[in-house]
């Protein structure tokens, strides 16, 4: 087994778990807090331990691991790191999105390092903590990787400023465990012996944990809510029951160095340790060291953006043609020029520029400005546009061709170079702008809202390609006064419609606290909300054995036509899946009065009886099974010459590879999941020769 070196940068997530203020007093008991620190404890005005945050890594964490495809055997929690940038609320929902961020190799027989990092929100969307977690895999160096750089941090060679005293509980552990880490060795005397520690250890996050409120202690008493970052590396196991010193030096204002030592033999059991506290930031989205670049910014909704990002912090580059609504004439430079004066006016960062975004050249052109000027690209809001309306019959095809190349294709042009430099950089936020007219129709607009319905397609496949590199996509439709709409509606209105109240919806979706990719949202008149594109439950018409007629259609059109318990797609794949799903109901029904196999070593065990030798002929294949989760493992299938062998394990030169989890995967073999619905839905990965996979429903009769 080795690791999956292509799951770098590729999301995991988002992972969901819910808590109450009891998981955040539990989790605090679990910690050593009692009588002694009753805030922690009592849920009239409670205050979270920020170190709560850890017990999304016990969701986040398996997957990791999963993806990485390291050797459990040999793991251990080397490293933690992790930054609040607001207090955590006593109950509500944490939203982990992450990725593995990079592997590095110790050498052959030194191990190597999975570094994980996830950001956490809460239902809101407001970032709560980064977490970076280090895994060290004893049994996976050796694959050629570049070592990890060296961390130098000198505990200065003095007393401590603090040491806090503390006695975890001979029975700590089951205490702590309840927050979610039911690893046997911290419970189980049979297990922890077999791992050759005389008895169960103490959790290294539980220590950690008796850390953090010692460090709150000292350095900011009452007040958690200002911790920063709480940082440090594992270095030696623990017995509960065991008294704990935590040593504390200050370094600087609002920064201090620790460690945890054994107090019974002076061994350092957490080393490196590094916090950093202070004043509660303030509650704002920053663009700080960003750069942006918004197209036809030049006035109305594009101008008021370009300002708004710029006090904010962010580099922009505020494009502008500088022609007539239509498109028409050779544009100036005067309305992109305006906009940079104010923004500099105003001690911000801008570059004007002055490109057609409705020519490859153009959007090439307004990127390069972007690189030349700042030398990156982080954020692009795609909102120039033109109008030539008139009723289709009278669309004479320059006209339809015009509006199309500046918001589609001008969409194109700048996003598909923007994305490039993003992808490079694991980073970006990209903003398209649909319309009402757009999503629903509108009179006299049919090149308009064609376009318009255009650019929420692009959103939806450069979300799932953008995906894995942390470049997330979205749409606004926007309702505000600018030269598109002057004299399309009432005065009265316009005076309401202001920029402004358009600007927040969109500064958010290209700030990085936001969580989400691939939506759609209305804004105007400080009213904001989500629109999509939903798909009713419908009806399966006929059967396998006969194509419906229009008929059976009429006969079943209330419930084809039905949306109650409609949803929403992310993805081609997963309506396709569902299609599936839905013919395959009848099989899955049936098969459901089946026992079939109820673990997945019987179905490894049943391969080889029904295995189709008369199938074989001159196949010469290598099926190698990855099963995730409980009751999980490895397996792989050798076709060659009509015989069959399985076996347990790892093959070196598999000719495909499945992976799948173990309770899919029984699914799967029951015939409760489709095989083809769980590959389109993402829940069976195939890697290798894909085609070389289709035989094995041909040589194996389950």
């Amino acid at each position: 087994m080795a690791l999956n070196l292509d799951a770098v940068g590729k999301t995991i997530g988002p992972v969901r778990r819910k808590y109450s203020w009891k998981d955040a007093v539990l989790y605090a008991l679990g910690v050593g807090a009692g009588f002694s620190d009753l805030d922690y404890c009592y849920e009239k005005d409670l205050k979270v331990i920020p170190s709560f945050g850890i017990t999304t890594l016990y969701d986040f964490m398996p997957q990791l691991l999963s993806n990485s495809n390291v050797n459990l055997a040999g793991i251990l929690h080397g490293e933690q790191e992790m930054f609040f940038h607001r207090p955590i609320p006593p109950e509500g929902e944490f939203i982990t999105e992450g990725r593995i961020a990079n592997y590095y190799d110790k050498g052959k027989k030194k191990g190597a390092l999975v570094i994980g990092k996830s950001e956490t929100f809460d239902l809101n969307g407001q970032k709560l903590f980064t977490s970076i977690g280090t895994v060290f895999s004893r049994l996976d160096g050796g694959f050629g990787g570049e070592d990890a750089p060296k961390k130098e941090i000198t505990i200065p060679d003095r007393d401590p400023d603090f040491v806090v005293e503390a006695q975890p509980l001979e029975d700590q552990p089951l205490i702590f465990r309840l927050s979610g880490d039911v690893f046997q060795l911290h419970v189980d005397q049979e297990f922890a012996k077999m791992a050759g520690f005389e008895k169960p250890i103490m959790h290294g996050l539980c220590t950690h944990g008796f850390a953090c409120r010692a460090l709150i202690e000292k350095l900011v008493p009452g007040e958690p809510e200002k911790v920063r970052r709480l940082a440090c590396r594992f270095t030696k196991p623990l017995y509960p029951g065991i008294n704990i010193k935590t040593l504390i030096w200050k370094t600087d204002d609002g920064q201090a160095l620790w460690r945890v030592v054994n107090s019974e033999n002076e061994e350092v059991v957490i080393d490196n340790g590094i916090f950093e506290y202070g004043e509660i930031p303030k509650d704002e989205i920053r663009f700080d060291d960003r750069v942006a670049i918004v197209t036809g910014a030049g006035a109305g909704l594009g101008r008021v953006y370009a300002l708004e990002l710029a006090k904010r912090g962010a580099k922009v580059v505020v494009n502008d043609l500088g022609g007539a609504r239509d498109g028409s004439g050779k544009g100036s430079k005067g309305p992109a020029d305006k906009v940079v004066d104010e923004i500099k006016a105003l001690g911000g960062e801008a570059v004007a520029n002055y490109n057609s975004v409705a020519t490859p050249e153009g959007g090439e052109g307004v990127v390069k400005t972007a690189l030349d000027a700042f030398g990156t690209v982080d954020i692009v809001i795609n909102n120039a546009g033109i109008l030539r309306d008139k009723s289709f019959l009278k669309m004479e095809p320059q006209n339809w061709q015009a509006v199309l190349d500046v918001h589609l294709n001008g969409a194109y042009y700048v996003t598909r170079p923007a994305m490039a430099v993003m992808k490079e950089k694991g980073y970006g936020r990209i903003l398209m702008t649909t319309s009402a007219a757009g999503l629903y129709g509108n009179f006299g607009q049919t090149n308009y809202t064609a376009a318009k319905m255009g650019l929420v397609g692009l959103m939806n496949t450069l979300e799932l390609e953008g995906e894995k590199y942390n470049i997330k996509v979205n749409t606004i439709a926007p309702v505000a006064a600018s030269r598109l709409t002057e004299d399309i509606l009432p005065p009265e209105l316009l005076d309401n419609l202001k920029p402004e109240l358009v600007a927040p919806m969109a500064i958010y979706l290209v700030s990085e606290q936001c969580p989400v990719s691939g939506n759609i949202y209305n804004a105007g008149l400080g009213c904001f909300n989500r629109a999509a594109i939903v798909t009713g439950p419908g009806a399966v018409v006929g059967d396998s054995s006969e194509i419906p007629n229009p008929e059976q259609v009429v006969a079943h059109w209330k419930r084809i036509a039905d949306l109650k318990g409609a949803k929403t797609y992310q993805s081609a794949a997963e309506i396709i899946g569902d299609v599936l799903g839905a013919l395959s109901k009848p099989a899955m029904a049936a098969a459901e009065s089946v026992t079939g196999f109820t673990s997945v070593a019987d179905v490894f065990d049943a391969m080889l009886g029904a295995f189709v030798a008369g199938a074989a002929a001159g196949v010469d294949v290598i099926f190698q099974y990855i099963i995730s989760g409980d009751g999980g493992g490895d397996w792989f299938c050798v076709v060659k010459d009509g015989s069959c062998q399985v076996e347990a394990g790892t093959h070196a030169k598999p000719t495909c590879t499945l992976k799948i989890s173990a309770g899919d995967f029984l699914d799967l073999m029951n015939g409760k999941l489709p095989a083809m619905q769980a590959y389109t839905s993402g829940k069976l990965k195939i890697e290798g020769d894909i085609v070389k996979s289709q035989l094995i429903e041909k040589l194996f009769k389950l």
